[in-house]
């Protein structure tokens, strides 16, 4: 599955382009009053300006899978990255062979950086900006898992993740190059102790078996 556009809320539009240009490298597609529209390797995010409190997403990117360690140390010199424990800032997903790091942009949305083992994307160029390939998860939040993951998978093809087992508070549906991570509203997102919350969502995606599809959450 790959996530091709998403469309999320923000509370400061000049704020996010600044994080987004400057300090990932986004590249500013277009600019509106109230929407701005960026493009971070092959996905389009829109940020629509809002007056709704806080408004915080869960955000994953692919990068290349020889490059962490310089991935790390090119956005360790910016901003702070979250520790997973004690010892460490680089969380390691044995069942999923991947490993990341995660970090806050300027509306405290959780972002990762991850790379995916299993896949055929290393590069030979030295990591920048550029180098980030297209977001690979998006965070949904419910107060029913089971019920929102069925409803999914029955309206649009879609899989469990055939690496991560369905729980009650916690499934992944799709494949290694996109996922829907469904988890139980209040759940603390990993590695943090910021709670999950439902705020307006809209994905343009596409499985492969069909043309573009379009999923709404509020």
């Amino acid at each position: 599955m790959k996530i091709k556009e998403l469309h999320l809320l923000t509370n400061n539009l000049t704020e996010t382009v600044q994080f987004y240009t400057q300090v990932i490298a986004a590249v500013l597609t277009e600019e509106k009053e109230e929407e701005v529209s960026l493009l971070l390797g092959e996905t389009k995010i829109v940020f629509q300006l809002s007056t709704e409190e806080n408004p915080i997403y869960h955000l994953a990117f692919d990068i290349p899978k020889n490059k962490l360690e310089e991935a790390y140390h090119w956005l360790k010199q910016k901003i702070n990255l979250l520790p997973v424990t004690d010892e460490t800032e680089i969380s390691d997903f044995e069942l999923w062979n991947a490993k990341s790091f995660y970090f806050y942009d300027n509306n405290e949305n959780l972002l990762e950086l991850i790379c995916r083992y299993d896949l055929d994307n290393q590069s030979e160029h030295a990591f920048d900006g550029s180098s980030i390939l297209h977001v690979s998860e998006i965070g949904l939040v419910s107060d029913d898992v089971p019920f929102l993951a069925e409803t999914l998978m029955t309206k649009y093809g879609l899989e469990v993740y055939s690496k991560q087992p369905a729980q009650d508070n916690f499934t992944a549906l799709g494949d290694e190059e996109g996922l829907f991570i469904i988890v139980n509203q209040d759940r603390n997102w990993f590695p943090t102790e910021k709670k999950a919350r439902l705020f307006p969502t809209k994905i343009i995606f596409n499985t492969g078996m069909s043309e573009d599809q379009e999923l709404s959450i509020s």
